[in-house]
């Protein structure tokens, strides 16, 4: 039990070290942030990540900012049973743009970039099975990222020490096709 407790103390010292170096959009606007984004493109150094990246489609977050900074979001994944649905609050800690999500063990979470209108680049530092883990997301309006995007998603990540054979773009996916809430 102590050793447990000084492992997760050190982790959350060191998640603190290393996001100091991650900075958040300027001026991030939650309210333009909300609304549907699909997640077109992703690189982690997850080894659950990395065994499965091969058979991965895309996903999408439906996202509505509430009244205190936070974001809800509803996630819908095609799975091998059809649709599943996980739903989220991301807590705003500090500065705007810059979330934790402990129903999903993910201790920073940061809108890194975003022009609202065609992409976000979103990072992630995660716990998943006792492992701490980075993940770096690309969210489109559209099932398609545009150029513009993939280079600012190419430019970030390996700025956070994940190299470019870790990433995959994922294929497109109709079996979450209902819009979900707050969907347009």
């Amino acid at each position: 039990m102590r050793a447990t407790l000084l492992s997760r103390v050190l982790a959350l010292l060191w998640v603190t070290s290393a996001g100091a170096e991650v900075l958040v959009q300027p001026d991030f606007d939650a309210k333009k942030f909300s609304g549907r984004w699909y997640v077109v493109s992703m690189v982690s150094d997850c080894k659950v990540f990395q065994s499965n990246k091969a058979h991965l489609p895309m996903s999408t977050s439906d996202i509505k900012a509430t009244e205190e900074g936070d974001l809800s979001v509803h996630m819908e994944f095609p799975g091998p049973g059809g649709c599943n649905q996980v739903d989220a609050e991301y807590l705003r800690t500090g500065s705007q743009g810059h979330f934790r999500v402990p129903a999903l063990g993910y201790l920073d979470v940061r809108i890194v970039d975003t022009d609202y209108s065609s992409f976000a680049v979103v990072y992630i530092y995660k716990e998943l099975e006792g492992a701490l883990s980075t993940l770096v997301q690309l969210y489109s309006r559209t099932q398609e990222a545009s150029p513009q995007a993939m280079k600012a998603f190419r430019d970030f990540y390996p700025t956070v020490g994940l190299p470019h054979d870790m990433m995959v773009t994922l294929p497109k996916s109709d079996a979450c096709s209902s819009g979900g809430p707050g969907a347009p």
